[in-house]
């Protein structure tokens, strides 16, 4: 497994979709996973510190976890299975909960849990970014800072 940084969400042309990328902390590889709208704003809400009036899904289902006494230890996206990621939640004690990757990222980020990609998925989809192309990653990161919920549609 590879622990990963959340760099953000975007929304890819021309299909409109949104897209989380990752990358890996000891090395160059980056991964680019499609998700949903919902999904999108909810990453997008707490990497801009965005606290909602009432909870969203996402602070739902951490909160549930808190109450009952748990903590989400990691997030492993454990599977591409014909372009289709899959994830766990891992939390302490051993206990694990299957997930789609955009809710586990979601919860994982909230919860300040660590998020890792089994080897395979790097070596199958990963994306090695040139030094010229790293410009991109830059304006990537720059389109991130600058990027509201709103602009993925109606947010929760």
């Amino acid at each position: 497994m590879k622990r990963v940084e959340v760099l953000g969400v975007r929304v890819e042309m021309p299909t409109n979709q949104p897209i989380v990328l990752l990358r890996e902390t000891d090395g160059d590889r980056y991964l680019p996973i499609w998700i949903g709208a919902t999904e999108a704003t909810a990453i997008a809400y707490v990497q801009q510190g965005v606290v909602p009036p009432r909870p969203l899904t996402h602070d739902l289902l951490r909160n549930v976890i808190d109450a009952l006494g748990h903590t989400l230890k990691e997030v492993h996206i454990t599977t591409l299975d014909g372009g289709v990621f899959f994830a766990e939640m891992h939390l302490e004690g051993g206990i694990v909960i299957e997930a789609r990757p955009s809710d586990a990222i979601a919860v994982a980020l909230r919860a300040g849990s660590t998020v890792f990609v089994a080897d395979e998925i790097f070596d199958e989809a990963g994306v090695l970014i040139p030094d010229e192309e790293e410009d991109e990653v830059e304006k990537f990161r720059e389109f991130l800072d600058q990027i509201t919920p709103e602009d993925f549609g109606k947010g929760s």
